[in-house]
């Protein structure tokens, strides 16, 4: 089928947004009492050890960041000590602008603002992984994959004022544009998300990879991109569209700093972040041996990392579309072989929710009476870790 049959064949068959809904509304609900749960265990956690558990969510760590970015705009940046900057030119803009916008419009201060924005896109994200999901297996793998989401141990990441699940929410959007053929909405979506997180270039890569896939299908079909209407200057569009937001944010960076192009990676550089391929996680992981029981949590994290790439590779026998494959890599790829703070990596993982939909797979096929308790469980476990994650170490 060519793209504008594809398209027109999507659309005759895709309900209306009423009825979209309507077929999410399981598994919003179902994400709604997952976090629900977790805010409950967080309130009930810190007030136990005399914290405000609000104050955890909105003002701790790269919150701070982004309220300041919101309310001063860029150019404040903290010397360490050992010769590191700490630049607020390290996060991207779309959240604090959001932050603004809601305190700019409504009684919110700019922490409350980015609570509300990370709420309201965090089940968005839910609807767009339901939604992809869907799309690619059935609804109830759709369910199964958004509940999995909701109870991953770090999930409280989710309802905190981070960047998380905006990014999550533009990318599976994003996604589900490319799946359904509508290459302008994923063009934009995907420039969204380049203004929100530096892995923005997942999403820009894998709508890139599925609409040189489209051209070359065509060209094998004898199809003249373009001819008879216009998918073809539709996914050019979408192409050119894809990298706007990442590109422009750097290159404003760039010349902010003086350093030209590449005067982002100076700014990151500062923060001590960057790309080595994994070395420093390896040898992270490997001081672990020297001692136990650090010797456990080094068996923890080789584990957890055999995991992925065993979620990985099962995703790529069960045929994935190629632009959930490219993204779902590229978003491990950036994560585990960055340089960054180590204790980072799991929340820097949790957009890469296509390598759940294995795991939704084998869930959905369990009758009701024996998925119900699993999830509830493993909702409990999460909600309990988040509550003590948060009140300690926490995501930084």
């Amino acid at each position: 089928m060519t793209d504008l049959e594809t398209r027109d064949a999507a659309r005759r068959g895709a309900p209306g947004p009423s009825g979209a809904l309507r077929r999410a509304a399981p598994a919003l609900l179902g994400y709604a009492a997952v976090r629900a749960l977790g805010l409950l265990a967080l309130a009930l956690w810190s007030a136990a050890r005399d914290k405000n558990a609000y104050t955890l969510l909105t003002a701790r760590w790269d919150s701070l960041w982004y309220t300041r970015v919101a309310e001063l705009g860029y150019g404040y940046e903290v010397r360490l000590p050992n010769g590191d900057v700490h630049s607020n030119l390290a996060f991207f803009p779309l959240l604090p602008w959001l932050e603004r916008l809601g305190a700019t419009v409504t009684p919110l201060s700019y922490a409350d603002a980015g609570f509300v924005v990370s709420l309201l896109a965090s089940l968005a994200a839910a609807w767009g992984i339901f939604a992809v999901a869907e799309h690619v297996y059935d609804r109830r793998v759709g369910v199964c994959a958004v509940l999995l989401w909701a109870v991953l141990p770090v999930g409280v990441v989710q309802s905190m004022a981070y960047s998380e699940s905006l990014f999550t929410a533009l990318a599976a959007w994003s996604l589900y544009a490319v799946l359904t053929g509508r290459w302008v909405t994923a063009g934009t979506l995907a420039a969204l998300a380049g203004l929100t997180r530096p892995v923005g270039l997942a999403v820009t890569a894998a709508v890139w990879a599925a609409a040189i896939t489209a051209f070359a299908r065509s060209r094998r079909e004898g199809c003249v991109p373009g001819a008879g209407g216009t998918p073809g200057a539709r996914r050019v569009l979408g192409m050119l569209l894809a990298p706007l937001g990442a590109a422009g944010y750097v290159l404003w960076v760039g010349h902010r700093t003086g350093k030209g192009p590449l005067g982002y990676l100076d700014v990151q550089a500062g923060w001590r972040n960057g790309f080595d391929g994994g070395a420093a996680f390896a040898r992270f992981v490997a001081a672990k041996f020297t001692s136990f029981p650090a010797a456990l949590a080094g068996v923890g994290l080789i584990v957890g990392v055999a995991l992925l790439v065993w979620l990985y590779v099962v995703c790529v026998r069960q045929r994935q579309p190629l632009p959930l494959l490219v993204y779902a890599g590229l978003v491990t790829l950036l994560a585990l072989c960055a340089s960054s703070y180590f204790g980072s990596k799991p929340r820097l993982l949790l957009p890469a929710f296509p390598l759940l939909f294995p795991l939704a797979v084998g869930l959905a096929r369990l009758r009701t009476a024996r998925s119900a308790p699993v999830v509830c469980g493993v909702a409990v476990a999460a909600a309990v870790y988040g509550a003590f994650w948060l009140n300690g170490s926490g995501p930084p």
